[in-house]
Parts: structure tokens; C-alpha cells; sequence
């Protein structure tokens, strides 16, 4: 049965309105829409409406969610383009491309893999939960009811997971090594230790204390007498039915269709019509590339070895290495303060949403990545995050601090989605959308302006910001050396020590992401190959008004686009200077 908005929705086909009134009616009546389907979402964002619920994953809704969406491509089909304004026509095809890829992507029955060491419901919780507002009576209310939800989440997530496994439909068995004890982790006998309720350790200022007592008492009786006997039967799911029936092989093309979704995936996240070959090729000669650099930065250093004697002196020395959790953290920051003077030399267009560094959470770092951004909301007053992973001090060198720091937080994820998120004279779906080749590609794009900013001071510096690109790179090969060409896992592992210097830990947590996230890693190079062949055919064809703070700001003025929209933006901006 169609909800209202969907009903409003299917209505605006017979509508009388102009195209350009019927379009920005759809993208509205569109976003309504998602905030409703997808409230863990819409509480990210600001959207307080729907926050005392979590998405409906049943079979049920996933089907009607898919309908609905074929209903939203058909009204933008009935509206002309071209009698749109260029911007307008740009909103337009990417609704269209965003419309079509969901669609597409439920065809594969994506929802079925949905729970990985990486992400899932067991992840989505606490951290909707962490950062829910809880000043008001209203939104204390809705805590809790989201709260005594939690059940029926986990048991929805527990039957899309058996439905793959009777369809054929699952993640492959080792990378989800680390899932139970991910689970277990938010399991505990004093619902105050709970780590989906570390909001209620931190009382607003305007609750009183007798009220707040009130409140986290009713929601620690949630968490023991209904939300840690789910999870023990979540837990007790996955260990003893999901995973010893999830797929040996680690290929996505040993799925079905398994061929043509790594294709649609790699189209998706690269938004280039690209086989897995030609990544795999890219990639090869990318590597021999980064290493020849590699060799140039080992010979400046003056050491005197082997390159596989250089990498093992920055694996092992320990001057390269913190002892304490906090150590680390406080040097990330302090590097993220001095980039931020250096902003201003390159964009004329600077975020007002601030940004700050914390580890990532004790109960998911062990097989978490080095680090990642999260993404704040102007909209509900909250800063984003750029995520350090403390876990084996052992494996966080120094030396890859610096290029880290201009990926995950400036000028790479934070100020690319913060200035989306600011943008204005655009429909939400636009300022709120990502699309992983740009958005990737710009951060690793991010990296190589360190140089310019006065970083990568010390060789050792250096050879961390080519480690990352090599990383980076070897993806290409690895990636598809799994997914198409029948690589091992440890055939991948052996490809990237033989190349990197990146800890081993760091190699397998990586490679497991590569085989549960199929096609979305090869995305980051190629869209930085991208983004710098940009920059550099303006420079050649501007010669001296070339100006790179206006380059900059064209890049990231119009949100996430597609690369061959990408293009079509420069082109533009380009004609416009001569």
C-alpha cells in the first residue's frame, strides 16, 4: 500500500504545474520520503521527525521501498528537461542516476549482505544512539521508544541475513571473523557500561538531576530486561546459524549474478565505464610508478639498505611508534591545526561547520580501518568527526599521520561534505549525496597537496604519503585480482607486503574490506587520477590565469557529481576565464 507522500508523488505525472515547479516539488516530496524510510539517516542529518524509529528492513518494506522508487522515476520522466535551467538539469540527471543505482541495486538483493565486520545493524545502532538528542522531554521520548525498537531491528537484520543464506545470498565466511566478538562487545551485565549508551553518561545542563535519573534508569530497564536478550540471540544467530553457511569463496562472481553485480558496482562507486581489467591495468602501472618514487624518497633519506630493509626499519623502529592512545591522538590534532591556517591559501570557499578528532570506539577498533570521517549536520549543531583508530599502537606509525589527517579531515572529507551541506540554491538530496569517486578522489587528491601546505617536511613524511598512495593503488589490482580474477586472500595480503610498508594488520584489515565492499575501493584512485589529469590540462591550456583557489572552489561548489559531469563543470568554469 503507497504512503501519502507516495500518493503526492505519483500525482505530480498528471500534474499542471511547469517542469520546473513539478521537479522541485518531487525532490522535495523525494526527501521527505527518505527521512521517513530511513530515520537513522534523518538523525544524522538533523531530522528529528522520525527519531524514535529505525528503518523497516522487513521483506515487505524493502519491496515496497523499491516500488516506490520505480513511481519517483517515473515522475521525473514526465517532466520535460529540457525546458529546465541548466542547474535544474544538472539536479535532474543526478535524481535520475541516483533513482536508477537504487533500483538496480535492489534487483541484487543488496539488503541481504547488508551486515558485515565493516557495517551493519549491530554497528548502526550505537551510533544513531550516541549522537540522538536527549535535552527535551520529547527527545527523551523518542530515545526510549527507539530503544524498546531495538529488538525487532536485530530480529529484521537476523532474517534478511537467513533469507541470503537460503537464496545463496551471503558475505564470505573470513572477513567476518571479528563479528561475534563485535557483537559480544556491546553485550554487559551493567546496562551503564553499555556502549550504545554512553549518550546517557553525559547529563545536557538544562535536565535536572532527579529528571535525568528518571530517564536513564527507564532506559538501562529497556537495555536489560529486552535489548541484552536480543543481542545474546542476534549473537547466538550469527554464531551458530549465519556464519558456518556463508560462502568459502571470497569472489564476488561466486555469487549469483555475481558477475554482472561486481560489474554494476564497480559502474556505481567508479561512475566510469570501466572493466575490471582496465582497473587492474591502471592499478599495475600505478604501483610501478609510486615505487620508482618510493625509491627516490628512500635514496634521499641516506639509508643505506634494501627497499624491504627500509620498509622493515618504519614497520619496527620504535622512534616511529606512540606508547599511549592519547599520544596519538593528541598528535593527530595538533596536525589538523596546522592545516587550518593553510586553508586559506587554497579555497575561497571555507566551511563554517567546525570538525574534531576522537578515537574510534573500543568495542569496533580491532577490525575498524586506520581511521574514517563522519560527517557532522549544520542542521542539528553537530561538529563532524575525523575517527583515529588507537587499537595496536603498533601498527599506527607516525609517518602516515600527516597525509591521514589531510584525507579523512582537512581539506579532504571535512571540508568537501561540509561545504556541500552549506551549499545553497539546491534541492537536499544534492547537498546530502555522495558518490564515492569524487568524493574519495578528492580526499586522496587531498594528500598530494601536503607539500604545498609545507608537510611532508621529513622524508619519512613523504614515504607515508606515498605509502598511501601506493595503497591506494594496489587496490586497483587487488580488488579486481579477487573479485574477477581469482586471487586468494593471501595472494592479495603477499601483493600488498610486497608493496607496502603498511603494518600487516593494517594489510588484512584492509583486504578484508576489499572482499565484503566489492568495487568500492578502486574508486579513490580513480577518481584522483581523475581530479589531478583535471587540474592539470586547466593549467597547460590557462597557462598564468590559472588561478588553483578558483580551481578548488569549482570542484567542491556543486556537491557530489559524477566525474564525467566533473568534467563538463571545469570545461565550463574554464571558457568562462578565457
Amino acid at each position: 500500500m503507497q504512503n501519502s507522500i507516495t500518493r503526492q508523488i505519483a500525482g505530480l505525472g498528471q500534474a499542471q504545474d511547469n517542469s520546473k515547479v513539478r521537479l522541485h516539488q518531487l525532490f522535495d516530496l523525494s526527501w521527505k520520503w527518505q527521512m521517513e524510510q530511513f530515520p537513522e539517516w534523518a538523525t544524522f542529518l538533523g531530522y528529528a521527525e522520525h527519531n524514535d524509529r529505525w528503518t523497516d528492513r522487513s521483506h515487505e518494506a524493502n519491496h515496497r521501498r523499491t516500488s516506490d522508487l520505480k513511481i519517483q522515476l517515473r515522475a521525473l520522466e514526465s517532466i520535460s528537461r529540457g525546458e529546465l535551467a541548466a542547474q535544474d538539469q544538472l539536479s535532474y540527471d543526478l535524481f535520475r542516476r541516483g533513482t536508477e543505482e537504487e533500483i538496480t541495486a535492489a534487483e541484487f538483493r543488496s539488503e541481504l549482505v547488508a551486515t558485515t565486520q565493516m557495517d551493519g545493524i549491530h554497528q548502526e545502532i550505537p551510533r544513531v544512539l550516541e549522537v540522538m538528542p536527549v535535552a527535551t522531554a520529547t527527545q527523551r521520548e523518542q530515545f526510549l521508544a527507539r530503544l524498546e525498537r531495538i529488538p525487532q531491528a536485530l530480529w529484521q537484520a537476523s532474517e534478511l541475513m537467513a533469507e541470503g543464506v537460503k537464496l545463496g545470498i551471503t558475505q564470505a565466511q573470513g572477513p567476518l571473523r571479528g563479528l561475534p566478538e563485535q557483537i559480544a562487545n556491546q553485550i554487559t551485565k551493567d546496562p551503564r557500561h553499555a556502549p550504545m549508551l554512553v549518550a546517557l553518561r553525559r547529563r545536557p545542563s538544562k535536565v535536572e538531576p532527579q529528571v535525568w535519573e528518571q530517564f536513564t534508569q527507564q532506559a538501562y530497564s529497556v537495555y536489560t530486561g529486552a535489548i541484552e536478550p536480543a543481542l545474546k540471540e542476534f549473537f547466538g544467530f550469527v554464531v551458530d546459524r549465519y556464519l558456518p553457511q556463508c560462502r568459502t569463496e571470497i569472489s564476488w562472481t561466486s555469487l549469483p549474478r555475481g558477475k554482472e553485480w561486481y560489474d554494476f558496482l564497480i559502474r556505481k562507486n567508479t561512475t566510469a565505464n570501466l572493466s575490471p581489467d582496465q582497473i587492474f591495468e591502471t592499478g599495475s602501472a600505478e604501483v610501478a610508478r609510486i615505487r620508482g618514487e618510493m625509491e627516490r624518497v628512500i635514496a634521499s633519506s641516506g639509508f643505506k639498505g634494501s627497499f624491504d630493509e627500509f620498509i622493515h626499519y618504519l614497520r619496527t623502529d620504535k622512534q616511529f611508534y606512540f606508547n599511549k592512545p592519547a599520544e596519538l591522538l593528541t598528535a593527530y590534532r595538533d596536525i589538523s591545526k596546522r592545516v587550518d591556517p593553510e586553508l586559506v591559501r587554497f579555497f575561497g570557499i571555507l566551511p563554517r561547520l567546525p570538525y574534531g578528532v576522537t578515537p574510534i570506539p573500543s568495542y569496533m577498533e580491532k577490525q575498524q580501518t586506520t581511521a574514517y570521517y563522519m560527517p557532522g549536520s549544520p542542521k542539528a549543531g553537530r561538529p563532524g568527526y575525523f575517527y583515529a583508530n588507537t587499537y595496536d599502537l603498533a601498527s599506527r606509525p607516525k609517518w602516515e599521520m600527516e597525509a591521514l589527517t589531510l584525507h579523512e579531515a582537512v581539506p579532504g572529507h571535512h571540508l568537501q561534505i561540509a561545504i556541500a551541506q552549506e551549499l545553497e540554491d539546491i534541492p537536499e538530496f544534492r547537498k546530502q549525496s555522495w558518490i564515492t569517486a569524487y568524493g574519495e578522489g578528492w580526499a586522496l587528491y587531498s594528500e598530494s597537496l601536503g607539500e604545498q601546505m609545507g608537510f611532508y617536511a621529513d622524508p619519512y613524511a613523504k614515504f607515508g604519503q606515498l605509502t598511501f598512495d601506493m595503497w591506494r593503488a594496489i587496490r586497483l589490482v587487488v580488488d579486481p585480482g579477487m573479485h574477477a580474477k581469482g586471487w586468494s586472500r593471501d595472494q592479495a595480503i603477499a601483493y600488498f607486503l610486497q608493496n607496502s610498508s603498511k603494518p600487516k594488520h593494517d594489510i588484512e584489515v584492509e583486504v578484508d574490506r576489499y572482499i565484503v565492499w566489492p568495487g568500492q575501493a578502486v574508486s579513490y584512485k580513480i577518481g584522483e587520477l581523475h581530479i589531478r589529469n583535471l587540474r592539470r590540462k586547466a593549467e597547460q591550456e590557462l597557462g598564468e590565469r590559472f588561478d588553483l583557489r578558483s580551481f578548488h572552489d569549482e570542484l567542491l561548489k556543486h556537491g557530489c557529481v559524477p566525474l564525467t559531469t566533473l568534467t563538463e563543470i571545469i570545461e565550463s568554469w574554464k571558457k568562462s576565464i578565457h
